[in-house]
């Protein structure tokens, strides 16, 4: 009902403890507040929240075009609804250093458990697109100094996201990660490993946790959790998969509605009210108000 019972501090401390635990943790990529109750419902460890989805939910492209209040304030709002921890894509810290200082404050408060900052140029790009820049290692570290200097909750995970793998190749991503690390990093976000056995290099670069974005139509294959786990990654994350999926059914819904003149041969494959109902915790606003639902569903069976 309403919003989480469970406070940002408490998830933060919960997160910490998930990346400590030997055990994978999955973050499913949340694309509005009610999916992210969802992820919550079907046994998940946390939430993830794309810069891409965010831009894309907006019509727009994933190129830095986002705002620091946008996403703190869309961010905010899947938080609320989820007693997940939730880590947020911050592309490149939406500025200079005392921007990025800004940026971790104002995410904190909107009641993240984390985010990562890349290494990129501004403006950016999809990790697993070609024609990728980055900037030199010096401005690199400027940023991860920054976020982790200006946050207040020392569980609020700052995390380093570099690029710089399909610009330099895997020994330069090591080396920037360990630099990373050094620059204050909690954990490290390599961006489009080729295979498993790029993911173990930098396992073996860094005793931090390591993430692996296994986003579809990347340069990286969909590999499974035991293979991942298998060497050394930490937390995987699924940026775009739930807005994919869900954009491609409105797809097919609306070819359904406009070929048949209705969408009667679609209704099989939605979420049906009494379903819809349930994840909004509809039921329960009898706490306030006895008359709020006192009604049978139509159509429920």
């Amino acid at each position: 009902m309403l919003y989480s019972a469970t406070t940002p501090e408490q998830k933060r401390v919960a997160f910490r403890a998930g990346l400590s635990s030997g055990t994978l943790q999955q973050y499913p990529g949340a694309f509005n507040p009610l999916s992210a109750r969802l992820i919550q419902e079907k046994g998940f460890d946390g939430v993830y929240i794309s810069g891409a989805v965010l831009a894309n939910d907006l019509g727009l492209p994933d190129i830095g075009l986002t705002t620091l209040t946008e996403v703190a304030v869309r961010a905010g709002q899947i938080a609320r609804m989820t007693d997940l921890p939730c880590i947020v894509d911050a592309d490149t810290g939406f500025g200079e250093p005392m921007n990025v200082a800004r940026s971790i404050q104002e995410l904190e408060n909107a009641g993240l458990t984390g985010c990562h900052i890349e290494d990129q140029f501004n403006p950016k790009r999809c990790g697993h697109l070609d024609g990728k820049n980055v900037v030199d290692l010096d401005t690199a570290s400027k940023r991860i100094r920054a976020a982790a200097d200006a946050r207040r909750d020392p569980n609020f995970l700052i995390m380093a996201r570099t690029d710089v793998r399909a610009v330099d190749g895997l020994k330069a991503a090591q080396d920037r990660a360990r630099a990373l690390v050094d620059a204050g990093a909690d954990a490290i976000f390599p961006e489009a490993m080729k295979d498993l056995t790029e993911f173990a290099a930098i396992r073996a670069a860094v005793d931090v946790p390591v993430l692996a974005n296994m986003t579809e139509f990347g340069k990286s294959e969909l590999f499974t959790v035991d293979q991942l786990a298998a060497v050394g990654v930490n937390m995987v994350i699924y940026p775009v998969t739930l807005l994919r999926s869900a954009m491609g059914a409105a797809e097919r819904t609306l070819d359904a509605i406009k070929a048949n003149g209705t969408q009667e041969s679609a209704v099989g494959q939605m979420l049906t009210r009494a379903r819809l109902y349930e994840l909004v915790d509809y039921e329960s606003y009898n706490h306030f108000d006895t008359s709020v639902f006192n009604f049978q569903i139509p159509g429920k069976h």
